[in-house]
């Protein structure tokens, strides 16, 4: 999964709808929603193979999340991504995704420091999406 730390990811990793990400019949990468409050679906984590990204896939699958879950009448769709991770910010906002709000200090509780393009990951940036 995306997040970096086993134990956060064991404690939610059991409680939405995990999906298979897959490309020829290649399960490529994971998803997992979980569901924050009545109408929104979350996007708490996805994974694809480095070897898949930047070939549209990964946008492909979140058009099918985005079907898939306008069809089970959720009304929003968040997702959220550490300050640090800049690819991220390109590729939530090129899918539809605007920011809404930031949860400052989220990485703190983490173990381990996280790096990423020369810069720590401390705050959590949301993008929402209205989905109906």
């Amino acid at each position: 999964m995306a997040d970096e730390s086993k134990q956060v990811v064991s404690e939610y990793i059991y409680e939405g709808d995990m999906y298979s990400i897959e490309d020829n019949g290649d399960v490529v990468g994971v998803a997992l929603f979980t569901f924050p409050s009545s109408g929104t679906v979350e996007l708490k984590n996805v994974a694809l193979s480095p070897n898949c990204r930047g070939k549209g896939i990964g946008r492909e699958a979140l058009n099918q999340f985005f079907s898939l879950y306008q069809e089970k009448q959720y009304e929003w769709m968040i997702v959220g991504t550490a300050n640090s991770s800049i690819g991220n910010f390109a590729f939530y906002q090129k899918a539809g995704f605007r920011f809404s709000t930031i949860k400052r200090g989220f990485f703190n509780k983490y173990d381990e420091m996280i790096y990423e393009n020369g810069i720590q990951a401390v705050d959590m940036i949301m993008f929402e999406m209205k989905l109906a």
